[in-house]
């Protein structure tokens, strides 16, 4: 009987100091919480103010790309060259199957539409570059 009851004793001190881990992670993780939801907070008050800034100055506030369409962006920018879909795909790590690389060339077409991107060459996506200045024949 003394073999049963040190073996509960035992499991109940490896279940409190489970249970003090546990405690410890929750707080850890209500403190990150509250730090990503204060930031969420300044985040929608900006974007808000900036809204209303753009309202009155009638600039025409675009929403912001999603983030799917960002992470192309942001390939391409790191790039420094143009890139195919399929490469995107590959540095992005989703997969090279077609499913993947046609939901990507989509987004980048998409992009081009929005003069963002250009496709110099079929399949081929470059950021879009402003467009050069034209010289003024009457300027000396």
């Amino acid at each position: 009987m003394k073999h049963l009851l040190d073996k509960i004793e035992a499991r109940q001190q490896l279940i409190r100091e489970t249970a003090g881990h546990l405690r410890e992670q929750i707080a850890l993780l209500t403190e990150q919480l509250t730090a990503t939801e204060r930031t969420l907070e300044r985040l929608d008050i900006t974007r808000e103010a900036m809204l209303e800034l753009a309202a009155e100055d009638d600039i025409e506030a675009s929403e912001p790309l999603p983030p799917g369409y960002r992470e192309v962006l942001a390939t391409i920018g790191q790039a420094g060259h143009g890139l195919r879909a399929k490469e995107i795909c590959e540095i992005l790590g989703i997969g090279t199957e077609p499913r993947h690389t046609e939901s990507v060339r989509a987004k980048l077409k998409r992009l081009v539409d929005r003069d963002i991107l250009t496709e110099p060459e079929p399949g081929l996506f470059t950021p879009a570059q402003p467009a050069p200045a034209i010289p003024n024949p009457n300027s000396p």
